[in-house]
């Protein structure tokens, strides 16, 4: 066995279009080759650039994946950040909203500089041991679900093959040409266009899946039904916050159901929940609801295999896990466990050796970084 390297990620080398074609047309030659691969790395341009034409004329796009770009998206939307991220195959490396104080609107950093009081204060009540610093990052965490999904206020570095860039664009466009101008859309649709016209170069025509007819991902129309199994398929209720978390873990498929995005439910962190704070943060959340807050609540469909979920499972049952979609991955959990007792002893049987609490009381697995919670209170805990 041999290997060696043919290209590879160069900092602040950026990969012409016509090379990222012609090396396309390259990876297309050993499909078919009748010599070694360095017959192909040397035959003449012509004849690379031909069969790389051929390729995108019979849409065999695949051979367009082997060249890949890395770029830095800054002040860009929450929301695109996750119509982004939808689109697998990807890396990405996203500023935290947990972790880093944000930068919103004039209108929504009142609200969210005032609840990053309320929660710092409201922590130290109900969890006096938990030290200043570490109240200030869960204080921002819970506060950041009023700034708008449409803030332009995140930094990602995001690597992609060349292909699905050039997918991504085509769908961007044909969503701001296609769906209807809703409230949600008119937000929407700007952010779009100006992101595919910032990588206009990228957007090939002859690399367009509108034959695969694709639509971007993140959005659906279909209600579907829960279904439990070797596979499993289930709809909730979940915050867009919630959405970014659970869509990094990209064994899963995510889709927000187009007709809850006009919702009026709101996330009530747990800490603040049956307290009178809870009736002040309805009504300052609801305030900025034209702006499609990152706290509002929409229908989200989950889908994926058993072995994923369990997967998935291993990040999400965590005390350092965001809460809210530790608590519903935990939910997920349970239903899955009383949908298959009786139908599926095999997926049952699995699943019950992860049934004990969070990750760190299953067998398989071995928490190098402790938490404050423990396995006790990981799942039980209110922030």
């Amino acid at each position: 066995m041999k290997t060696r390297v043919l290209a590879s990620t160069k900092v602040g080398y950026e990969l012409p279009i016509d090379e990222a074609i012609k090396f396309s047309g390259k990876e297309a030659g050993i499909c078919y080759m009748p010599d070694t691969i360095d017959a192909i790395l040397q035959e003449d341009e012509e004849k690379t650039i031909k069969r790389a034409n051929g390729n995108m004329k019979s849409n065999h796009h695949s051979v367009f994946g082997h060249p890949r770009y890395n770029f830095v998206f800054e002040e860009i939307p929450k929301i695109l950040a996750m119509i982004v991220n939808n689109e697998k195959v990807y890396d990405t490396s996203e500023k935290s909203a947990r972790y880093t104080k944000m930068e919103p609107s004039k209108e929504e950093k009142v609200l969210y500089e005032k609840w990053i009081e309320i929660y710092k204060q409201r922590i130290h009540e109900v969890y006096p041991s938990i030290e200043e610093k570490q109240a200030q990052k869960l204080a921002q965490e819970n506060a950041r679900y009023l700034i708008s999904v449409f803030t332009p206020a995140t930094t990602m570095g995001h690597s992609v093959n060349f292909q699905q860039f050039s997918y991504v664009l085509h769908l961007m466009e044909d969503y701001t040409q296609k769906e209807p101008d809703t409230d949600f859309n008119k937000l929407l649709k700007p952010y779009l266009q100006e992101f595919v016209n910032m990588h206009a170069k990228f957007k090939v025509e002859g690399i367009n899946p509108d034959s695969k007819n694709r639509k971007l991902s993140l959005f659906s129309d279909i209600k579907r039904n829960d279904e439990w199994g070797e596979n499993y398929c289930v709809t909730y209720w979940a915050s867009f916050a919630q959405v970014a978390q659970a869509q990094r873990h990209r064994t899963g498929s995510y889709e927000i159901l187009i007709s809850s995005l006009d919702s009026d439910k709101y996330y009530v962190p747990p800490i603040i929940r049956d307290t009178e704070l809870e009736s002040e943060w309805l009504k300052d959340i609801s305030t900025l609801s034209k702006n499609f807050p990152q706290g509002k609540m929409i229908l989200v469909n989950e889908r994926g295999t058993v072995e994923n979920f369990i997967s998935k499972c291993k990040e999400r049952l965590c005390g350092c896990a965001q809460l809210e979609t530790a608590l519903q991955t935990k939910e997920t959990f349970k239903n899955y466990l009383k949908n298959t007792k009786e139908t599926n002893q095999r997926v049952y049987n699995y699943l019950m050796q992860y049934s004990l609490g969070a990750r760190c009381t299953f067998p398989d697995y071995k928490c190098e970084k402790p938490c404050i919670w423990g396995a006790k209170y990981a799942l039980d805990r209110k922030i």
